[in-house]
Order: C-alpha cells, then structure tokens, then sequence
C-alpha cells in the first residue's frame, strides 16, 4: 500500500488490489475516510496512517456501492458511513451482494479476514449536494454510469477531485451492471471542468494523478465511448491494452 501527501489536508492511499483508491481529508478537528484499501494488513496500517498524521476520522464516504469501495468500516469501526440516495438505494436493494463479492474475492486469492464486512444503514446524502467537514465543505456531484450510482468529492480549499471508477490511467471505462455509455459521457461532462480546476485527481483505480493526465484520460475515454456508442470496435488506448482491459473492452461491446 502506498500513502500520499497531496495537500497538508489530504493523503491519497493506493491499495495493492486493483490499484484501488482511497482518500483521506481534513478540516478542523475533523477527518473522512474516502473508499477503503483491499487487503487486511492495509486496513489495519489505515487507523495508524491517521492517527499519526493527526486525521481524526470521524466519518466514512463511500463514491459508489462496489463491494472494493466499501471497506472503510473494517479499518474504522465506529465511523458512520455516508453514502449518496442511489449508492444506499442500491445497497438496500442487494442485501448481501458486497459481502458476498468480498468472500469471492477472498477465496480466490486466499485472503483470511478477522470479522466478515458489516454495513450497517447508511446516512443518504443528496447529491449534487454538500457536506459540512470541520470548517470546510465539500462538494457531493453525480457519477454515473460505470454503475447506476455513483458521486465525485471536490475538495475546493485543497483542489482535488475524488471521481471514484472515472478517470483511471489503469483502465479503461468499464459497463458493470446497471452502467450506460450515455450516463458514463455525461459524467465526463460534468466532471470536465472539475478536472480543469483541479490540482490532483484520485480515480478509484490507479493511484492520484495531476489534472493534465487527467484530463487527456478524459478525452480518451470520451472518443473511445463515443465510438462503442456508435457500434464500432474501437482500438484501446495505448496505455490500456491489457488481457484484463481486452476483456472489458470485450464485455463493454456486450452492454453498449
């Protein structure tokens, strides 16, 4: 797991599972703990990472309702999680799926956890919307498409944008279930001009990234979604041509 420093507020940690991304923000005397590293040894490391960089974390968020976002709880027990309407509605309407995903992955890469993933209700927040940290307030805008729900974190006084699965220089935009090309385009557009704005972009895969890279990421992703919309078979971008981003690709075409 790698921690980073990108503003005397914000540290960016980047798990060993799927390069997954997780942020953690300050204001006051206040901490959130955005997503959640995969591992157990990662979680464990989360609480002491905080605690010595004075982040008190006193609540979760979660940028969408995969099962590799959602672990903030097995790191901070007590902290209430904080998740947009569509992310809650869709935890409520599949009881069980992200547990049941988390032991999937588990058994496959033979991961032994202390307590299984609990997620207790969720706080519904509205998105677009706000939420107030310490004397700060951060920014709550729409994300979907990758899923049916999603939210991206601006954090103005820093200038870094949490997209959760936007924006990745790991991998190419993925339909899961629920997804659409034309929400996922829609996204991009609003998260354009974000991204401008931004000194720092935390995807939800990849480790953070400057809004230079980001933004030329943005404008691959958009060609390569708009030709899918169009029914072609588009060529991969240069930096994402894995077996497993072939494989996307392959599954994207099914969903278009």
């Amino acid at each position: 797991m790698r921690a980073v420093a990108l503003h005397a507020d914000v540290i960016a940690v980047t798990s060993r599972a799927y390069a997954t991304g997780c942020v953690l923000v300050r204001s006051g005397g206040e901490a959130f703990c955005i997503d959640s590293p995969v591992f157990p040894d990662e979680l464990d490391i989360l609480p002491g990472i905080a605690e010595q960089s004075n982040f008190p974390i006193v609540g979760l968020l979660a940028t969408h309702a995969d099962w590799d976002h959602l672990l903030g709880g097995l790191a901070f027990p007590e902290a209430p999680l904080g998740l947009g309407e569509n992310s809650a509605a869709r935890l409520m309407n599949e009881p069980g799926t992200a547990q049941r995903e988390l032991r999937d992955f588990d058994d496959e890469f033979y991961v032994a956890r202390p307590k299984p993933l609990s997620l207790p209700g969720s706080q519904k927040l509205d998105v677009p919307g706000y939420i107030d940290i310490g004397s700060e307030t951060l920014q709550l805008h729409p994300a979907d498409g990758h899923t049916a729900d999603g939210m991206a974190i601006w954090i103005p006084w820093a200038r870094v944008l949490v997209v959760g699965d936007y924006l990745s220089p790991v991998e190419i935009p993925m339909l899961s279930p629920g997804g659409s090309v034309s929400a996922y385009l829609a996204t991009l557009n609003r998260l354009e001009p974000l991204v401008a704005e931004a000194e720092h972009v935390v995807p939800g895969h990849g480790g953070a990234i400057d809004a230079t890279q980001a933004l030329a990421i943005l404008r691959e992703d958009r060609a390569y979604l708009q030709a899918v919309e169009r029914g072609e078979d588009p060529a991969l971008p240069i930096a994402r041509r894995s077996k497993a981003q072939r494989a996307i690709h392959a599954t994207n075409l099914t969903r278009r």
